[in-house]
Order: C-alpha cells, then sequence, then structure tokens
C-alpha cells in the first residue's frame, strides 16, 4: 500500500487538463431538482445574486448607504434571506483584475422579503474597491453579490439573553440589521449598544438608532464619544469602551454576551478589555471587520523578516514566480501580481481561499488564526490573513 504521505497535491496536478476537457466535452445541462429540500437550498444559499442599485444615500462624507434589488434580466428574481449580523461579499473587476470585498447588511432580514439589502459603505483611505464604488455606483449600476455569508449573528443555543454589543465607527451596520430584526420580532434578546464615535456629529444612524430605541424596549444605545461634545446630550458616555464601561451596562447577575464590531485598532484596545471581565470565551464574538493590515504592529511578529520576498504559486496545472512585500497579505500579493484567489471574507473565516503551503513560513495574527490541527500538519493556510515571512512554494484554488 502506497504511503499517504507520499501523495503531494503536485502528482494530481498533470490530471486537471483532461478532466477540463471531459467538463468541456459534457452537455451543458443542469439537472433538474425540484424536491422541497434542494429549492430551498438553492433560494438561501445562491452561488450568485445579480442585482442593481436603486438608490444611494449619502450617510456621512466619506460614507453612503446603497439599495439593492433584484435583477430579473440576469437571472436574480428574489433575494437570499438572511440573519441579522451576516454580510454580502461583491464581486468586481477593476482595471480587468478581478476584486472582492465584503461589507455587512445594514437592513432588516424583513428588507430581504420585499426584495432589498442595504450596504452601508465607508470609504476607506487608499482602498481599492471603496474607492471604486464610490465613483462608479449610482443608480441602475448592475452590481455582482455572494448569498449572505458570515456567522457573527445571535445564536439562543451559545449566546446569553441580554447582549452588550460593541460598535465602533462603520461598525454599526451589523448591529443595525440586528437592531431592526429585534423591533421586527425577527430576534428575541436583550440588546444594549455601545457606540463609540470620535463626536456627536460623526455618529452615523443617530436618528435611525433614535428612533428603534423608542419603538422597542429590548433595545438601548449608549453613545461613547472620544472628543468632547455639545452639554445637554442625553444617553453619552466621554471617553474609550473600557471594561469599566461594559461593566456599568452589563447585567450584575446573570450572564451576558459581548457582540464586537469595528476597526483594527478598537479590537487591539478592547480585547485587552475584555480580558479583565473574564467571560467565557463562548460569550465573547467578533465579527472579522474586513482586512487585517500592517502585521508588524503585533507583539508576536517576529524580527529579521525581509521587506521583499519571491512567492512560487501553482494555481491548477500552472506555476507562476511573483514577488511582493511582506507587509502584504499571500492575497494581496497574488491580487497585485493579477492573479486572482478564490475569497468571501478576507479575513480567514470563511474558507473560500484555503490554500497549500509546500515550503516557507508564514504569519497569522492570533485573532485571525482559524487553521484545523490537519492544517497545521499538512500546510493548509488562508492567503487573505497569512503574511509571507520567508520566500514561499504554495498551491491555490482557481477562482470561480
Amino acid at each position: 500500500m502506497a504511503d499517504l504521505k507520499s501523495l503531494t497535491l503536485k502528482k494530481f496536478i498533470p490530471l486537471l487538463s483532461g478532466r477540463q476537457a471531459r467538463f468541456d466535452s459534457a452537455a451543458a445541462k443542469f439537472p433538474d431538482f425540484s424536491d422541497q429540500a434542494s429549492v430551498i437550498a438553492k433560494a438561501l444559499h445562491p452561488k450568485r445574486q445579480y442585482l442593481k442599485i436603486a438608490e444611494v444615500k449619502e450617510i456621512a462624507p466619506d460614507c453612503k448607504s446603497f439599495t439593492l434589488v433584484p435583477d430579473p434580466e440576469k437571472g436574480t428574481k428574489e433575494l437570499a434571506y438572511f440573519g441579522a449580523g451576516k454580510y454580502l461579499t461583491v464581486f468586481e473587476t477593476i482595471n480587468g483584475m478581478p476584486a472582492t470585498r465584503a461589507y455587512s447588511i445594514s437592513s432588516s432580514p424583513k428588507d430581504s422579503l420585499e426584495g432589498r439589502y442595504v450596504l452601508t459603505i465607508k470609504l476607506v483611505e487608499g482602498g481599492l474597491v471603496s474607492r471604486y464604488i464610490f465613483d462608479t455606483w449610482e443608480v441602475g449600476t448592475s452590481v455582482e453579490v455572494s448569498a449572505p455569508s458570515g456567522n457573527f449573528e445571535y445564536q439562543p443555543l451559545r449566546d446569553a439573553k441580554k447582549v452588550i454589543c460593541l460598535a465602533g465607527g462603520s461598525g454599526i451596520t451589523p448591529f443595525l440589521s440586528m437592531a431592526n430584526a429585534i423591533a421586527d420580532g425577527d430576534e428575541d434578546f436583550e440588546m444594549t449598544l455601545l457606540y463609540g464615535s470620535r463626536n456627536y456629529e460623526c455618529i452615523l444612524f443617530r436618528e435611525e438608532l433614535e428612533e428603534l430605541e423608542k419603538k422597542c424596549d429590548k433595545i438601548k444605545v449608549v453613545h461613547v464619544l472620544s472628543e468632547k461634545t455639545k452639554r445637554g446630550v442625553k444617553g453619552i458616555e466621554k471617553g474609550f469602551i473600557t471594561a469599566e464601561l461594559i461593566k456599568k451596562y452589563a447585567p450584575e447577575d446573570e450572564p451576558y454576551s459581548v457582540f464586537l464590531c469595528g476597526p483594527q485598532q478598537m479590537y487591539e484596545f478592547v480585547d485587552k478589555e475584555l480580558e479583565k471581565l473574564g467571560l467565557a470565551k463562548k460569550y465573547i464574538r467578533h465579527e472579522m471587520f474586513g482586512e487585517f493590515h500592517n502585521p508588524s504592529t503585533q507583539a508576536d511578529y517576529p524580527e529579521g523578516v525581509p521587506e521583499k520576498v519571491k512567492i512560487t504559486v501553482t494555481v491548477q496545472d500552472k506555476t507562476y514566480i511573483v514577488f511582493g512585500s511582506s507587509g502584504d497579505s499571500v492575497m494581496q500579493i497574488l491580487e497585485k501580481s493579477e492573479i486572482p484567489v478564490p475569497a468571501r471574507c478576507r479575513s480567514g473565516e470563511c474558507g473560500f481561499c484555503h490554500s497549500r503551503l509546500i515550503s516557507g513560513e508564514i504569519y497569522v495574527p492570533k485573532h485571525l488564526e482559524y487553521r484545523r490541527l490537519a492544517d497545521y500538519k499538512f500546510g493548509g493556510f488562508h492567503p487573505c490573513c497569512s503574511f509571507p515571512l520567508t520566500n514561499l512554494e504554495i498551491i491555490v484554488p482557481a477562482a470561480k
């Protein structure tokens, strides 16, 4: 019997060309599944949704909300339902290069049954996709997205009945969806939202949150402002979201969960504060809010990493050699070299970009480490949140 360790992916790569030829020669007829389970699965988990923009609303100078509706002419007649807190992956082609980004749905799940999603997108300084969206998305623009995805949603079997939600800046979007779901009766938990902003004028969706708080007694909103604000405004805390502030609003005599969504700097600060509370790990939930940058800022990042690295990458039966900055993730290096990688969350959570490390060393920030034990043994890794420490040889799946 052959030694299983001797069976490498490279030995199977030459078979791909013949396999693809057989696919191409087969009849392009998809089986017709008529059973109810298949119908439901197809409705909830479409591979792609083809939409168009029905409305664009400026929330702030650097933040816009886009209302998306089905585009029947391209094959999407109704939207997939979702749980509050999920995201959509947007597929764009920019200067001939495929690009993906994940954006939390800010609208209520009920709205999807009425034929609309809302994505609230903040313009990222130097950002490729957000800049493209701000420059090109307008009423009537066609948009291609994934099915709703992600695990940042309330789960009664895991989460406590009372939830302290910690938001920073545009990290309010999944919580706005959750608050609407609670008010609509689609979710059943008590939300206390501590929302960090720079000042009163910078608070996104301030009026909407006030209306939701009035509408439903299960929702409480507390604004936490890092700068001075005008006097006489109720529901305001000054400073930052600390362990002491969380304890002030958390229940004393029963379990509570903490949901956290915001920029990278907020995670680094608040995670240290959460350690002081001694909560069980299952009660702390993070939304992986976009790509991680600047790995060298992490305390456990090694010294002596070269600025430039070489990556030898095999995609199906083709091999490429590319060069890039060790400050970029493996995925970013490949994309900058016009080698697309399948991606959804870009945070190590979804597994779509799962690849094989043949040789070399990578760095993965602790809070983005989602690999299984088998991955450590056989070289599995996620290019979206892995940073090269040396030259690498890797195998990645083809983007579809």
